[in-house]
This record gives C-alpha cells, sequence and structure tokens, in this order.
C-alpha cells in the first residue's frame, strides 16, 4: 500500500510540474514581476487544462496495469498455494482462480478505457 501510495504521489507532482511547463509555453504569457492580471491567469490555467490529457490517460492506465498484474499475481499464488495444500481440489480451485482473474481483467480494462477517454475527450 506504501509504493501504491508513493507512486500516485509521484505521478500526481509529474502531472503537476511537466504538464504546467508546456502550459506557460504554449500560452504565449509573458510572466511579469508584478502580479499577473486576471486575464492573464484565467489563459494560464486553459492552457494549463488542455495539456493534461494525454499525461492522464498513460498515468490512468499504467496504473491501472499495475493494479491489475499485482491482484493477478496474488490471484494466481494463493491458488497455487491452495492446490499444493490439498491437491484433489484442483479443479474446483482453478475454475475460481480463472474467475477472480477474469473480474480483475475486466476492472482493468475499464480503467483503460476510462484513460483513453481522458484522451481522446
Amino acid at each position: 500500500m506504501k509504493r501504491f501510495l508513493t507512486l500516485s504521489l509521484l505521478a500526481f507532482a509529474a502531472v503537476a510540474v511537466f504538464g504546467a511547463i508546456p502550459a506557460v509555453a504554449q500560452s504565449g504569457i509573458v510572466m511579469p514581476s508584478g502580479d499577473l492580471s486576471v486575464d492573464d491567469a484565467v489563459r494560464l490555467t486553459e492552457a494549463a487544462a488542455t495539456n493534461y490529457g494525454p499525461l492522464g490517460a498513460g498515468i490512468i492506465g499504467g496504473l491501472a496495469l499495475i493494479g491489475a498484474g499485482m491482484g493477478i499475481g496474488r490471484i494466481g499464488s494463493a491458488a497455487v498455494e491452495s492446490i499444493a495444500r490439498q491437491p484433489e481440489m484442483a479443479g474446483p480451485i482453478g475454475t475460481n482462480m480463472i474467475i477472480a482473474a477474469a473480474l480483475v481483467e475486466g476492472a482493468t480494462l475499464f480503467a483503460v478505457v476510462v484513460g483513453l477517454l481522458c484522451l481522446i475527450l
């Protein structure tokens, strides 16, 4: 859990830093030495908002795939341990493992589609 939270915080920091730099460059706003006017702040915010799509899609898809890999790995290792302890139950354990892995894959596919929608929209 700590690894996932650390990865999430690093991804959020990357979005905040690397998404804002191209936004400032594309907006054509020269940063004044004093305060920003309201119009400059609005243009900068709009420019920053338009650059998060591809990066957000990549982060969503990547985290979904990492989570699915960890989940299916745990399902598989628990199934192998269970079959090693009770070999006569290999059939039902294998069936339940396949069903659980399919549910994890379905949730992963949904998360990747949401990431692609962030990219398209």
